[in-house]
C-alpha cells in the first residue's frame, strides 16, 4: 500500500511538472491575430482648424496638431502606418476619432499627419493603410491619462482628459 502512494504521488508530481511546462513560455497576442497584419489601400483624407478643440468619438479633444486619424472601425488607441502611393512618405497615426463619412474614403487625417506626408494641398490621396499597434486607453471616460503626442513641431507631453 505505501509503495501504491508513493507511486501516486510520483504520477501527479510528473502530471503537474508536465502541466507547468505546457503552460509557459507563451503570452496572449496583444491584438486578435484576424486584424494584427491588417492592411488597406484606399482613398484620405484629412481635417483640421473647423474641429480644432471639439470633442472626438473618444471623448478627447481633437488636436489638429497631434498625429491623429479618424477610422470607421479601428478600435481607439489603434497605431496606423499611412503611406501615400504617389510620394513614398509614410506617418504612423493614433486612431481617436470615427470618419471618414464620405463614401470611398478609408481613413481621415489630422493636419499634423496631412503635413507630415505633404498631402495638405491636395486634399485627398491614394494611401495604403497598415495596422501596426495598439495604445491602451483608459476605459473610464473620467480618468485623466497621458499620452506623448508626436506632431510636426516636435514631442508635447500632454494630458488628456476623456470626458
Amino acid at each position: 500500500m505505501p509503495f501504491a502512494r508513493q507511486q501516486f504521488g510520483l504520477v501527479v508530481l510528473v502530471l503537474v511538472l508536465l502541466g507547468a511546462i505546457a503552460c509557459g513560455g507563451k503570452k496572449a497576442p496583444t491584438t486578435p491575430p484576424d486584424i494584427e497584419r491588417y492592411s488597406d489601400k484606399g482613398i484620405a483624407s484629412w481635417y483640421g482648424r473647423k474641429f480644432h478643440g471639439k470633442r472626438t468619438a473618444s471623448g478627447e479633444r481633437f488636436d489638429m496638431y497631434a498625429l491623429t486619424a479618424a477610422h470607421r472601425t479601428f478600435p481607439f488607441g489603434s497605431i496606423v502606418q499611412v503611406t501615400d502611393l504617389e510620394n513614398g512618405r509614410s506617418v504612423r497615426v493614433r486612431i481617436n476619432d470615427r470618419g471618414p463619412f464620405k463614401s470611398g474614403r478609408i481613413i481621415d487625417l489630422s493636419y499634423a499627419a496631412a503635413r507630415e506626408l505633404r498631402i495638405v494641398k491636395r486634399g485627398v490621396v491614394r494611401v495604403k493603410i497598415t495596422l501596426v499597434g495598439h495604445m491602451r486607453i483608459p476605459a473610464h471616460r473620467d480618468q485623466r491619462f497621458r499620452a506623448k503626442v508626436i506632431t510636426h513641431f516636435g514631442d508635447h507631453d500632454r494630458g488628456f482628459r476623456a470626458s
